[in-house]
């Protein structure tokens, strides 16, 4: 918890209250996920269709909650956000590239293309209220970079879109971005299209390493731009595969770099 004891009693309240809608959030979070194991899969699974048809479904589900949930999330004060460009997204054979400042980037990502499939970490195999779910909707776990590769590469494919943060996992603070080569690789390999996302958030809250009751003086905001399309083709003329690969990586982490650091300074 931050130290109070120069805030006012009035700021000083307004933190406690803020403190106590984000614990309530986590809660709801944590409902929600049993609701949908509970309700949403079995439902999936008694109305008429294929597999793919039932990850959809899930995936709606999914999508439709987590939209509510950043709803509930701006009405309980625990933070704000907007949204630019989210009509381009959700394209098919659309990779969707993002920065991972906090803990719910995804909560966004998902809730703007609830069809999308996602890459998602190990972790959520493992913990009891997420497992069924990233099964069900069939996402992509990041355990494996060969099976991450493949498994996203036959969504983009299929003609699904596919969300995937090239860091793996959050960024630290004040740490300059480390992008891995597992989306350029997938890019290079079967994407149309490669549409970046910047993600921004002040003040930095549920950053790496950072527990979920230490939360900033005032209410984060959010601010998630869609930027320019980018072609992957160019990169698969001419080059083997590793190598294209890396140099879309480097094109990539520039172009994220100057994005972030250029509003950084607007602020």
């Amino acid at each position: 918890m931050r130290n109070l004891s120069n805030a006012t009693p009035i700021r000083r309240e307004r933190y406690l209250r803020r403190l106590a809608a984000t614990a309530l959030c986590f809660a709801v979070f944590g409902a929600g996920c049993l609701g949908l194991t509970l309700l949403a899969i079995p439902l999936a699974a008694l109305v008429p269709g294929g597999s793919s048809a039932r990850r959809l479904r899930v995936r709606r589900a999914i999508g439709r909650s987590l939209r509510w949930y950043a709803r509930f999330m701006r009405a309980a004060g625990v933070l704000s956000y907007e949204v630019q460009g989210a009509e381009t997204l959700g394209r098919p054979g659309q990779l969707i590239l993002a920065n991972h400042p906090t803990l719910i980037d995804a909560v966004f990502l998902l809730g703007l293309t609830p069809s999308s499939t996602c890459i998602v970490k190990q972790a959520l195999w493992h913990n009891p209220l997420t497992r069924w779910l990233v099964v069900a909707a069939g996402y992509v776990s990041n355990s494996s970079a060969d099976r991450m590769i493949e498994g996203a590469s036959e969504a983009l494919l299929a003609g699904e879109s596919v969300i995937i943060f090239p860091e793996a996992t959050r960024t630290v603070p004040g740490q300059p971005l480390q992008f891995h080569r597992g989306a350029a690789a997938i890019a290079v390999r079967a994407a149309q299209v490669v549409t970046p996302v910047y993600i921004r958030c002040s003040p930095s809250t549920m950053t790496k390493g950072e527990p979920w009751y230490r939360i900033p003086e005032r209410r984060a905001h959010f601010s998630l731009r869609t930027g320019a399309d980018l072609d992957p083709e160019p990169f698969r003329r001419g080059a083997p595969a590793p190598i294209a690969a890396r140099e879309l990586n480097e094109r990539l982490l520039q172009a994220f770099t100057a994005e972030l650091s250029q509003v950084r300074r607007i602020d």
